[in-house]
């Protein structure tokens, strides 16, 4: 069977006849028909989740699913208190993740702009404004420099007709449009018979027939691709499973054997079993989830402040572990507006930066340039071709307005662009009589020249002169430079113009443009790279102009790096994850493309970035770990299908949001190292006691205290410590990498063990009487106070004691201080006493309690400077 050409490959006649069914524009009737066919033209958005779907999907962590179940046996076993306590630090940590998540859309939504209101169509032969909305397949619609195009179609008539497909193809240049058939199957920037939804004409006049509406356009297409690929969890939310997974175990163990010792010992069983469930839910961290949701929602605050909304509140951290940035380029990396980079007048090449009005040849060129244009840039609305716009914005920085030079040299005549002739020529009335001004391709000009200027002489134009003109416009090509060639000459005054006229020219110089790197691109590709993470290029633009790009912010060191999309098409997988290492340009792209490069670098076990603002970027910024869009220049499609907004469409508040994210996680780690430290410490005195026949050194109300209060406020103190930029210095964490490190659990073992032993001490002291309650009651007070203190060596792997980090963090101290005070009054205050099950210390016990305490600081941190010392050597 035969395959059905595509649209692009039949002429405009076969086409309206396959949708109309004749030769005329749409009736009434046929619009009704084809609007039940075909749909309304508008996005089908995806069901979006509610308010109570988003509160129920915070409860699906590991570690609240076992504390759930905790709770319920508490409840079972009648402790009350329990059960209470945990049901509210869960529900504490659902609705501060719900705010989030909820705030972060409203955020977004106030980012939405609608990108086609309106279209012109013919209907019943008359022309028609009509919304958007109601524009349907079989529609005739007219498109004029500055309209936004509402749906796909073939090209009916074109009058130098230019359009911006940037966002659907991540092409920076205007695509000038033809009406003739493309015979060969060729990729969509290409197809210049056709125009796609969401984009926009910047020069010229045309007319197009509708052959696709809604989720039936390109457009749409990558809409419904999204629906198919699969959300990826950051490895923070992929490491705290494992990690409570691993945890609860531990803790499972620790009380399977302590419930065994007290059976053994002739304890009441149901007793035993309470104290068992008691000490399971004291060495679970329930705060965990809530510091972490709490840590991450505070750096979620920072980095809107520095223009980055976080959709996703793991996204925050996730960031921090990405290895690998995938950037899109126009408007990423570039500004997404053609700037004149060079002039090249009298033989000599002028960068833009030195062009000097003084000198009669550059004020020529200058002038010359902006009367040949057809752009507008009122208060900063710029209408027409980016290459033109580029010339007239030159003027307004030089200080020569584009209005001032058209009133004072009036165009008489023109003969339009087209882009068989690659010409454009209009004429002026000037001081010296009639001139016309001619701007188009160097190739084309060079065979119609017959004179040069150089300064103020025009001398007959040599084979030598050519060569050099050919020579610069080859250097500015390689360095992806696009280029026009200016040209003049006088003619008699009241000449009908003809594209037959358009040789004899004197020639007066070339200009280079191109869409500029963002300022900030190239230092913050370099901090990239000292970070451990490779930046890559992944474009629809062409590869010269790419790799130029590339070159100049430092992504690319060799032309060797860069390839089109269309050298992977038939690559296996297998093949492709060899071929992705030696690659940092990736030009003429697919989204198909995109995605496979994504998924590739994932398959080698790196967290992938990936960046981008346009329609063709979405499907990819779902697929990596870590999605990005551009909020000014981002479409909506990409910006839902992302993890992150940015507010300024500033690559370097990736590289920012990176550091935040390496900060919190190492924050976050601290937070847990400081929980599991103290909560090991309580096990080890349980299980001391246990093993030495001893009381049991603390009550259930003990250990819940300990976690509500004692714990949870240094922890988010912890979380919120002080960033640091030296995080950049280090190298992404590996994909695979547990919290539960060799190192980490060390740490952890020595400082919990240093805590225990204090802790102990301390109802040793207290049980010198067998006064078996002022044992308790110490212990649970040097407990208490040694983890606030302790939260001071949780700062940093290194010690900080006697230095100015020890001081820098005021939530710490705060929390240190608040602790102290509440500690102090349930052990002095009468009234407490009962409701805590502690009684009352005198001095010399109240002290013995600080004491110990306060040694865990110096004993912690001499442990810390050997271990760093035993490091280094």
């Amino acid at each position: 069977m035969m395959k059905m050409k595509e649209f692009y490959q039949q002429t405009a006649e076969e086409v309206r006849k396959q949708l109309n069914g004749s030769m005329e524009p749409l009736t009434a009737a046929q619009v009704t028909e084809h609007q039940k066919q075909y749909g309304y033209n508008e996005l089908v958005e995806g069901k979006k989740k509610s308010v109570l779907q988003i509160f129920l999907e915070q409860f699906k962590d590991f570690l609240v699913i076992i504390l759930i179940a905790a709770a319920t046996v508490s409840g079972f076993l009648g402790d009350v208190e329990s059960t209470a306590v945990i049901l509210v630090v869960i529900t504490i940590n659902a609705i501060l993740g719900t705010v989030q998540t909820v705030k972060a859309e409203q955020s977004l939504n106030s980012l939405k702009q609608l990108s086609a209101p309106t279209a012109k169509v013919i209907r019943d032969g008359i022309t028609v404004q009509i919304p958007s909305r109601e524009v349907t397949v079989g529609d005739e619609i007219l498109l004029e420099a500055g309209d936004s195009i509402p749906a796909d179609g073939r090209i009916l008539e074109s009058a130098s007709l230019k359009v911006d497909e940037s966002a659907l193809t991540g092409e920076s240049l205007g695509v000038e449009k033809t009406t003739g058939i493309i015979i060969s199957q060729v990729p969509l920037g290409d197809r210049t018979n056709m125009v796609y939804s969401g984009s926009f004409v910047t020069y010229g006049r045309g007319k197009f027939l509708v052959t696709g509406v809604g989720m039936d356009t390109e457009v749409g297409k990558i809409a419904g691709m999204l629906k198919n690929t699969e959300e990826k969890r950051t490895p923070l939310q992929v490491n705290l499973d494992q990690f409570g997974q691993k945890l609860s175990i531990l803790i499972l163990v620790f009380c399977g054997i302590l419930f065994g010792i007290s059976v053994i010992r002739g304890e009441d069983m149901g007793d035993a079993f309470m104290f068992a469930v008691a000490l399971a839910v004291a060495a679970i961290p329930e705060a965990l989830s809530s510091i972490v949701t709490i840590v991450l929602s505070f750096g979620t605050q920072k980095m809107a402040k520095e223009h980055a909304i976080i959709r996703k509140l793991q996204a925050v951290e996730g960031l921090g572990s990405v290895s690998i940035i995938c950037s899109d380029k126009t408007g990423t990396l570039t500004q997404n507006k053609m700037t004149v980079e060079d002039y090249y007048v009298g033989g000599v090449r002028i960068p833009a930066a030195h062009i000097d009005l003084k000198k009669p040849a550059q004020k020529q060129l200058l002038d010359y340039s902006m009367l040949c244009n057809d752009s507008t840039n009122v208060n900063g609305e710029e209408i027409g071709d980016p290459t033109e716009t580029a010339l007239i914005n030159l003027g307004d920085k030089l200080g020569r307005k584009a209005e001032s030079v058209r009133c004072f040299y009036p165009r008489v005549a023109e003969i339009p662009f087209d882009s068989d002739r690659k010409l454009m020529s209009t004429v002026h009335d000037m001081e010296n009589g009639y001139v016309m001004v001619t701007k188009g391709a160097v190739d084309v000009l060079l065979n119609r020249l017959v004179s040069i200027q150089k300064g103020d002489k025009t001398t007959p134009i040599t084979n030598w002169d050519k060569k050099q003109i050919e020579a610069c416009n080859q250097e500015f090509s390689r360095n992806g430079l696009r280029v026009l060639a200016i040209a003049y000459k006088t003619i008699e005054k009241g000449k009908r113009l003809t594209p037959e006229d358009e040789n004899g020219y004197t020639f007066l110089g070339l200009i280079s443009m191109m869409d500029p790197p963002r300022n900030e691109s190239r230092s913050a590709v370099a901090q990239c790279i000292q970070a451990g993470i490779r930046p890559i290029m992944i474009t629809g633009d062409h590869k010269v102009t790419a790799a130029a790009i590339a070159k100049r912010i430092g992504i690319l060191k060799h032309e060797s790096e860069a390839c089109e999309g269309s050298e992977i098409d038939h690559m296996s997988d297998q093949e492709l994850e060899k071929f992705v290492e030696g690659i940092s340009v990736y030009a003429r792209v697919s989204p198909e493309h995109k995605i496979r490069i994504v998924k590739t670098w994932q398959r080698k076990g790196n967290i992938v970035s990936m960046t981008g603002d346009g329609v063709n970027d979405a499907p990819a910024l779902k697929q990596a770990d870590i999605g990005v869009a551009m909020g000014i220049t981002g479409s909506e499609v990409s910006k839902d299908a992302s993890s992150m907004v940015l507010t300024d469409d500033n690559f370097a508040t990736i590289v920012k949001a990176v550091e935040n994210g390496r900060n919190l996680y190492r924050n976050i780690k601290n937070a847990i190292q400081f929980l599991l430290s103290g909560n090991f410490a309580g096990i080890l005195a349980v299980l001391y006691a246990s093993v030495a026949a001893l009381p049991v050194p603390f009550a259930p109300v003990h250990l819940l205290f300990i976690n509500l209060l004692t714990d949870s406020l240094p922890a988010i103190a912890l979380g919120l410590e002080p960033h640091t930029d030296k995080v950049m210095e280090e190298k992404p964490r590996p994909v695979n990498e547990s919290i539960l490190t060799k190192d980490f659990l060390v740490n952890i073992g020595i400082e919990g063990f240093v805590i225990g032993v204090m802790t102990m001490i301390a109802f040793m002291v207290g049980y010198r009487d067998h006064n078996a309650l002022l044992a308790s009651t110490m212990a649970f007070g040097t407990l208490c106070m040694s983890r606030l203190v302790h939260g001071f060596n949780c700062k940093s792997n290194y010690p900080v004691l006697f230095t100015r980090k020890f001081f820098d963090n005021v939530y710490l101290i705060g929390a240190f201080i608040l602790g102290v005070i509440l500690m102090t009054c349930v052990m002095t205050i009468p009234s407490l006493h009962t409701l805590f099950k502690v009684q009352t210390l005198n001095m010399r016990q109240l002290f013995t309690v600080y004491g110990l305490a306060l040694a865990n600081l110096p004993l912690i941190q001499l442990l810390k400077a050997i271990r760093v010392r035993v490091r280094i050597l």
